[in-house]
């Protein structure tokens, strides 16, 4: 397992790397940070999305199997700047509402995996980053999404 930092312009974050996938990005200060091809790239295409020169990840990552799997490539194809509602994923994924919310709070690979584009039936829905549905808004924002807001 490798572990590396990078300094978003929402905080700092951690990714971690297993086996040549990203297996977690977390939002906190690391006390490690460790260099592979894979965070290094990670760090790049972050640099990317937070200077709106990247709409798209293309990184490895560990995604699971079954409906964790199914739900976080639901949300990779989201696009840059568009929201869904926990509704819409629920009926194209046969769950629950709640589930998709439940699933959105569990994901390991936050702005990777874009669950901050999913939004309740009458509102912003939650966030599980710190500053929660205010970072929620702000990367709504930094993608143009801020109109869906209002």
């Amino acid at each position: 397992m490798k572990q590396g930092r990078y300094l978003s312009p929402l905080g700092a974050l951690v990714l971690t790397e297993v086996e040549g996938r990203l297996t977690r990005l977390r939002w906190e200060e690391g006390e490690t940070d460790d260099n592979s091809p894979l965070l290094d790239a990670a760090r790049n295409q972050l640099d990317a999305y937070f200077a709106r020169r990247l709409t798209r990840f293309d990184l490895p990552l560990a995604l699971g199997e079954g409906f964790p799997a199914r739900f976080l490539a639901a949300l990779q194809a989201i696009p840059f700047g568009e929201t869904r509602r926990y509704g819409e994923l629920a009926k194209a994924l046969g769950v629950s509402a709640q589930a998709i919310g439940q699933a959105c709070g569990a994901n390991p690979l936050p702005i990777l995996i874009p669950c901050h584009r999913v939004l309740g039936a009458s509102g912003l829905g939650g966030f599980s980053a710190p500053g929660g549905v205010e970072t929620k808004v702000a990367l709504l924002r930094h993608e143009g999404a801020a109109s869906l807001l209002i």
